[in-house]
């Protein structure tokens, strides 16, 4: 047998079968990178805040820094009174220090104005953080009672938060997850086919709403703090494999 003729046919099979090897694979990379579903996973839940954030303020003016000063201390008393007389505890009472401001008026003289002293402003914020929610809230509603014992009190409306939200997150993500899951296996029965396996995952952002309301979500995430009542809510955008 002449071995310069066999030397060339094997090299020839050779790069046959290297060739559709490497096509093969080509082939089967396309192939598998159009066999995918794409679904976004989602889930809510409903709930209510266990945390009440109240605040308030008060002022006195006077000519005397002194006089402002005994003013305000007695205020000080009165509100603290009354409101561990409806059930408000030490710890959850939070008085701010008092910030003073001198104050002045215009007083035209000749060709120009003179700034004149007229005295001194007083003022002190208080904020309650308080688990007891309806308590707090409804005691922010009747707190006008306080102008008929003499306190200039300025009141805001309460936030509600909610103090378990890194657990609130994780069931969401779960349950958003096997949503995902569940929709990409019907899109493949009904294809004909069968869920290969998850190929990514992305957390979407986390929303929390007022319950009930049209509150648009937000690019960074809604965080509402006006409603007592709230909804939760996620997302899970998913890439599974098809087979």
């Amino acid at each position: 047998m002449n071995n310069k003729g066999i030397f060339p046919s094997v090299a020839i099979s050779i790069a046959v079968i290297i060739s559709a090897v490497v096509l093969s694979h080509a082939w089967t990379d396309t192939h598998t990178a159009r066999e995918k579903i794409n679904v976004t996973g989602l889930a809510q839940r409903d709930f209510a805040s266990d945390l009440i954030v109240w605040r308030a303020s008060f002022e006195r003016r006077a000519t005397s820094i002194n006089e402002a000063y005994s003013m305000m201390k007695r205020d000080a008393d009165i509100v603290r009174k009354y409101l561990m007389e409806r059930g408000v505890q030490s710890a959850e009472l939070i008085f701010d220090a008092i910030d003073i401001q001198k104050e002045h008026r215009s007083v035209r003289v000749g060709e120009t104005y003179d700034r004149v002293f007229t005295g001194y402003r007083l003022w002190q914020a208080i904020r309650i953080e308080s688990k007891h929610v309806d308590q707090i809230e409804a005691l922010s509603r009747e707190i006008s009672e306080l102008l008929n014992m003499g306190v200039e009190l300025s009141s805001q409306s309460p936030e509600y938060y909610y103090t378990k939200l890194s657990e609130l997150k994780v069931d969401l993500l779960a349950k958003a997850a096997a949503d995902g899951k569940v929709r990409a296996e019907k899109i493949a029965e009904n294809a004909g086919g069968t869920v290969a396996g998850i190929r990514r995952a992305d957390m979407g952002i986390f929303q929390i709403t007022a319950q009930n309301s049209s509150e648009d979500y937000s690019w960074g995430g809604a965080f509402n703090t006006t409603s007592k009542n709230k909804t939760a809510s996620i997302t899970v955008r998913m890439e599974f494999g098809m087979r």
